[in-house]
């Protein structure tokens, strides 16, 4: 008589294996979540930036042809609507993650003021999570500043 050895086939994985692979992937999510919302961060204040540096750009072109700066989009090329300005609550730049208001002083030749503009990007909707650099501030002699304590880890 002879003795049929039944092998057992394995089919799948054990119970074991599979929480060996949630476990490392649970461990691999928790380090690339937090460094993925950093950098989405990072290229929303990049947009900002950037919107920041174009209507500071604009604004020197509009004060070279008219000897004063404007807080209205037309003349600065972000309406069509001839009355629209830069003002309170302000107006959403890029993808929506910042506003933007620009406030205009005009210049007094009895006290020797001369005109100028500051430009401020405020972080709405989910970059306003983002307290580090929760505003941008440019002006009319380039100076550029943040919320930061260390305005120039925001505007790098």
């Amino acid at each position: 008589m002879t003795l049929v050895k039944m092998s057992r086939r394995a089919d799948g994985f054990t119970l074991v294996e599979l929480m060996v692979v949630i476990v490392i992937a649970t461990i691999l999510l928790t380090i690339a979540i937090p460094s993925y919302q950093s950098q989405i961060r990072k290229s929303r204040r990049t947009e900002a930036r950037t919107a920041l540096l174009d209507l500071a750009s604009r604004e020197e072109r509009y004060f070279s042809a008219n000897n004063n700066y404007t807080k209205l989009q037309l003349p600065l090329g972000y309406s069509t609507d001839a009355t629209a300005t830069f003002d309170s609550p302000g107006v959403s730049v890029g993808s929506g993650y910042y506003t933007v208001i620009i406030t205009v002083t005009t210049g007094d030749p009895a006290t020797s003021t001369q005109p100028g503009y500051s430009i401020k990007a405020t972080a709405v909707n989910a970059q306003a999570s983002d307290t580090q650099c929760a505003t941008f501030t440019v002006d009319q002699s380039g100076t550029q500043s943040s919320t930061s304590a260390a305005a120039s880890t925001c505007w790098r």
